[in-house]
């Protein structure tokens, strides 16, 4: 199996669990082993709709059919007593179906009630922010907020409930609550059903999300940090919290994730987040928002970036970072490049970490331009119009793309001048052989 789980494959695996009792949890357990074997054999742990897939050893019990008659019985008599029988089997199960359509009614307007009133809480909630000193100092934005709900507001539930209908499942009471009063624990592919005293509680994943932030301030080793979050991000999964904390949670992973160059759990963090924007639980849209719009610009995903850009609301159009995007979507749609490298260089959040990985790639399309227009140009001017760092980093750049051509070689750096010509082709070749194909770690 791979080594980190698509979020959606946690959820439903973490939902079955819930859903198992003593008398089909063998039977249960096997088929769910058999399942995930059978879609990582496929290649189709990414792509399979968990939602939509129904263990069969969950199901429930379907209502006993009536015997055939036998031989010796009297016909007539058989014939009253079988309509009898099948008036009262169907009486009962027209009962049944009508308590248990009532209840699942019942009950889904409860989970509704619930999540509305659990939102209005954190909507009302006050504001916080924390500053790093690099060049993502938006890192740990609006994530300082810590909450202390009771436990008659807590994450897992705790309002009062109607009575119970025998006839339907209470999904709710196989919900975990950990145990666990680790601070720090290490993350491990979940194989079998969760054990409360292995996982944490709310409060104490609280302080873990506090002490994380402390380390990552510390320089701490970015492979520990994460493999902590994924720890921390399967306890929220697996006691069902879904709400404003989760959501810090993975929007400071995905955040790390991209200063440390981690685009496979940048695009996990990425995908959940969008789900949980989806539910309409508070957090950094808008910034996010413009992250997507750059991953997709990166990919090149043309008919996608259209859907989604035509999806966007006047208010997520108009926040800065949305903006700039969008300035970056038209300035590539344009060719031009030299509003391109202004605008990378002025990438607000962390867009300029998106965006590092496809600026060489137009780059490479910038210096194909300018061959085809100019006959000589100097190095300190591509330099400056192509956004490098420095003049080393710009010679650097021509020959590790075979174009490094110049009308006087032995001049210093900066002096020397390009010959357009002599480039051309060979930076032609290297984008057919570089950039013509993109490949996204981890896209989702």
């Amino acid at each position: 199996m791979s080594s980190s789980w698509p979020p959606q494959l946690k959820d439903w695996v973490a939902k079955c669990l819930g859903q198992m009792t003593d008398s089909n949890r063998k039977e249960a357990q096997d088929e769910l082993r058999q399942v995930i074997a059978d879609a990582f054999a496929a290649h189709t742990l990414w792509t399979t709709d968990w939602d939509g897939v129904q263990l069969k050893s969950l199901l429930p019990k379907p209502v006993p059919t009536l015997g055939k008659r036998k031989s010796n019985e009297n016909p007539t008599s058989n014939k009253k007593a079988k309509k009898s029988s099948v008036k009262q089997v169907t009486s009962a199960t027209a009962s049944l179906d009508l308590n248990d359509q009532v209840a699942l009614n019942r009950r889904a307007e409860r989970f509704q009630r619930e999540h509305e009133i659990e939102r209005q809480k954190t909507l009302n909630g006050g504001q916080g922010s924390l500053k790093a000193n690099s060049r993502n100092a938006h890192l740990f934005n609006n994530s300082s907020r810590i909450y202390s709900p009771s436990r008659s507001a807590s994450p897992y539930g705790g309002y009062d409930e109607p009575e119970a209908d025998p006839n339907v499942i209470d999904w709710d009471r196989y919900t975990i609550v950990g145990t666990s009063r680790e601070i720090f624990k290490d993350y491990l592919r979940l194989t079998s059903e969760p054990k409360p005293e292995t996982i944490r509680p709310y409060p104490v994943l609280q302080e873990t999300l506090l002490q994380l932030k402390n380390r990552w301030r510390e320089k701490c080793s970015y492979a520990w940090i994460c493999n902590q979050f994924k720890s921390l991000r399967q306890d929220l999964t697996v006691q069902r919290i879904k709400n404003e904390f989760t959501v810090q949670v993975y929007e400071i992973h995905a955040r790390m994730a991209l200063e440390s160059n981690d685009m496979v759990e940048y695009n996990q963090c990425q995908a959940t987040l969008k789900t949980l924007y989806e539910l309409g639980i508070p957090g950094k849209v808008e910034e996010f928002t413009a992250y997507r719009i750059l991953m997709l610009l990166h990919g090149r995903n043309r008919s996608e970036l259209n859907l989604y850009v035509g999806q966007l609301t006047p208010k997520q159009k108009a926040d800065p970072a949305v903006r700039h995007a969008l300035d970056v979507q038209r300035s590539l749609a344009m060719g031009n490049y030299h509003a391109f490298f202004i605008l990378y260089l002025n990438a607000p959040n962390m867009g300029a970490y998106i965006m590092d990985h496809f600026i060489d790639r137009e780059r490479v399309r910038a210096m194909m331009v300018i061959t085809r227009a100019y006959k000589t140009i100097t190095l300190p001017f591509l330099e400056k119009e192509l956004a490098f760092d420095d003049i080393d980093a710009t010679r650097i750049f021509l020959e590790s793309h075979n174009s490094s051509y110049y009308t006087n070689p032995l001049a210093p750096d900066t002096e020397k001048i390009i010959d357009c010509k002599s480039a051309l082709s060979y930076l032609a070749q290297a984008y057919e052989k570089k950039y013509r194909r993109v490949g996204i770690k981890g896209a989702i």
